[in-house]
């Protein structure tokens, strides 16, 4: 689980919507992708190409995506809601 994400600044530097990109670690599982990609499905719908890459030990796994957001408070949210999930350790 990460730490909650909350009053950043990202609307000072972003114009929305736009496009970001998100970088989860996690526990290496065949899931942890799949988990990710239904919190997005369900707060950003879109067609997600998430790229995967194992940790050097294989312990870890990284999945990169990009998703269209609207507002400082949606990436937030993605963040905390993705963070929650219990394989995952942070969310970049």
């Amino acid at each position: 689980m990460a730490n909650q994400v909350q009053n950043t600044k990202f609307d000072e530097y972003l114009e929305f919507p736009c496009s970001f990109t998100f970088k989860i670690m996690g526990l290496a599982n065949v899931e942890l992708t799949e988990q990710v990609l239904t919190v997005l499905q369900r707060i950003a719908p879109g067609d997600y190409a998430p790229k995967v890459k194992p940790s050097s030990k294989g312990t870890y796994e990284s999945v990169t995506l990009v998703a269209i957001v609207t507002s400082k408070e949606h990436i937030e949210l993605i963040y905390n809601e993705i963070g929650a999930l219990e394989d995952v350790r942070h969310v970049l």
